[in-house]
């Protein structure tokens, strides 16, 4: 694509962040919309608009209100391996999308005057549109919001009500001018986002693809070493491979072992990332071929943080749901402005496969999350001492998180208890 529309330098980096600048506009009011009007209407609505014009404002609601909605349907127990099998697909569709891309580049190329990556976008269309009709008959409604899904049955829905009242996970209420001072004065509402922008621009970027690249270049770095497009496309498959392994096992052990704890994945991905950042600044691009490529896919392993971050981010503010589908939307929709900003300046296209800035960049912001998680810690671990104190009562509460603000448990007294380790 970069080739056919004659993109040079900087410009495929630039033009991706035109796309996610048009992909921050409606994150915030698609989440705080779901609180209003069923899932069942907004998500696959936004879909149809995905699958035929493909513009990143269709996209932008999608993935928050998602965590959003299982935040709104899942326990402490549950939700950090469904959050992390959500974000999963995206991968494995990523993955999927390589070996189309490279199927769509061998057999579509040129036929009708087309392309291969036009063919892409037309096939994409043709598999998303289906599905979002589907839609319509198969979202679930919210069990806040008191209206069964067809599909469930009364005491089906009864349940998925009790289950969310047991955790104290709230319905919607009114916005007042007191609520939005509420929410506007609370730690959450900044540190929260802060987190899980260090998490989301922590990342490097994939750097493979460019180093595969940079082989087929005049002179060549390697005579006689030369990749294909196909090669170049499905080469950097196995980093996918291995880091979907590694995240669906954080996600179960995140709620299985560690009782809903989310913070050790946190800091255990931090430390992996600058690892790998170090180990890709002192290498040679080209004197151990094979030893660089073992290197890149291991490279992701540390990247699985982010849907607990969310699930994290979902428990803590269980108490308002108006501010857990703000907080949530927030996270996302300040890590991509970042990220439409920052590759122009320290991932430019014109740095790979090298990318010392990039990966020194990142490692920065790797030292940041450890701090700032370690913060939000102690930030929790004061809230649940001032309840302690407001209630007499010497030991913590067997609840989930407090509001810090009211000093208000997230159970509802008289009701099951949901256990959670910080």
């Amino acid at each position: 694509m970069q080739e056919d529309l004659e993109m040079f330098g900087n410009q495929l980096v630039t033009s991706t962040s035109i796309w996610t600048f048009g992909y921050v506009i409606g994150q915030i009011p698609s989440n705080l919309l779901l609180t209003r009007v069923s899932p069942r209407w907004v998500i696959p609505s936004l879909e149809v608009g995905w699958g035929i014009a493909t513009i990143c404002f269709f996209e932008s609601g999608f993935y928050p209100g998602i965590h959003y909605m299982l935040g709104s349907w899942y326990t402490p127990r549950e939700i950090g391996k469904r959050a992390m099998l959500f974000w999963l697909a995206g991968s494995v569709g990523s993955m999927f999308s390589g070996f189309l891309q490279g199927a769509a580049y061998t057999n579509l190329n040129g036929v009708h005057g087309r392309a291969g990556w036009r063919w892409l976008f037309i096939i994409d269309g043709l598999i998303t549109i289906p599905l979002a009709i589907a839609g319509y008959f198969f979202f679930p409604n919210l069990p806040q919001d008191g209206k069964r899904t067809w599909w469930t049955t009364e005491e089906e829905h009864i349940l998925s009500v009790k289950r969310m009242q047991a955790i104290g996970r709230a319905g919607k209420q009114p916005w007042t001018k007191d609520r939005a001072k509420k929410v506007l004065s609370s730690w959450h509402t900044y540190h929260l986002p802060l987190l899980y922008i260090l998490w989301n621009n922590g990342n490097p970027q994939a750097a493979m693809g460019y180093w595969l690249k940079s082989f087929n270049g005049q002179p060549p770095p390697v005579p006689g070493t030369s990749f294909t497009v196909p090669e170049i496309n499905n080469l950097p498959i196995p980093s996918t491979a291995i880091f979907l392994v590694m995240a669906l096992t954080w996600g179960w052990l995140s709620d299985g072992p560690l009782q809903g704890a989310r913070w050790p994945f946190i800091y255990a991905g931090a430390i992996l990332i600058i690892i790998f950042n170090i180990l890709l600044l002192n290498m040679p691009l080209y004197s151990n071929v094979d030893g660089r490529k073992v290197v890149y896919w291991l490279s992701k392993i540390g990247h699985g943080a982010g849907p607990l971050i969310l699930s994290w981010i979902n428990e803590i503010c269980s108490a308002d749901t108006e501010k857990r589908a703000l907080i949530v939307a927030a996270a996302n929709d300040l890590a991509y402005v970042v990220q439409a900003v920052v590759p122009m300046f320290m991932w430019k296209t014109t740095d790979f496969p090298a990318a010392r800035k990039g990966y020194t960049y990142s490692t920065i912001l790797q030292v940041l999350l450890i701090l700032e998680t370690a913060f939000i810690q102690l930030l929790l671990w004061r809230d649940r001492r001032r309840l302690v104190r407001s209630r007499g009562a010497e030991s913590p509460p067997p609840l989930i998180y407090s509001d810090e603000e009211e000093g208000e448990e997230v159970n509802k007294p008289g009701e099951p208890h949901y256990s959670h380790t910080d």
